[in-house]
């Protein structure tokens, strides 16, 4: 029989993502950032070809990049509330930390598999955050996708995308808990 680790099963059955929007001070300081990165870099990673790497988003960075966000969305001809909803985190946000995906050549590692082990980065850093106490929100939006805001923005190359961006910080309010999926619906047997 096998060795339960309860507290982690307790804490994944009732993980809940904290909005960005509700996000303030106090962040986690550089000490405490690069223990949850260390904690999310244990994601599983086939062939060890660690197909995603960090970029932490300071306040002034997240603003600059709100400015970018007008900038592009404006280029792009969306409407002026989508380009507003998409700065709302970059404009409120004190702390997150951009999650890229570097597709790796190789004969042995399909490039879907390093696409999975940058999502499980992202999950995994989302899950040290609220498992050491702190609010925490996964985020992606039309701007992450658009090649002229990741490559001005981030700096971003050819192989490179974002995977997601983890907004980090102490909540305000807890939020609801949200309707989960029926496994009846989900779950076949076989």
């Amino acid at each position: 029989m096998p060795e339960i680790n309860q507290a982690a099963l307790d804490f994944l059955m009732t993980r809940r993502s904290r909005p960005a929007k509700t996000l303030d001070l106090p962040i986690p300081d550089r000490t405490e950032l690069l223990s949850l990165l260390t904690a999310a870099a244990r994601t599983p990673d086939h062939g060890k070809l660690e197909p995603w790497r960090f970029i932490v988003l300071s306040k002034d960075k997240l603003r600059s990049l709100a400015h970018l966000v007008a900038g592009r969305g404006a280029a792009l001809g969306h409407e002026p509330e989508k380009i507003e909803k998409a700065q709302g985190a970059y404009n409120t946000g004190h702390l997150a930390v951009a999650v890229i995906e570097v597709q790796k050549p190789s004969e042995k590692i399909p490039a879907i598999e390093q696409t999975y082990s940058a999502g499980a980065v992202c999950l995994a850093l989302l899950n040290a955050a609220l498992a050491s106490g702190w609010g925490a929100n996964w985020i992606s939006g039309w701007p992450s996708h658009d090649r002229g805001f990741v490559e001005a923005g981030f700096g971003l190359v050819e192989n490179e995308r974002v995977a997601g961006i983890i907004y980090l910080g102490s909540e305000r309010a807890t939020p609801p808990e949200r309707p989960r999926p029926n496994l009846d619906d989900i779950v076949s047997w076989e």
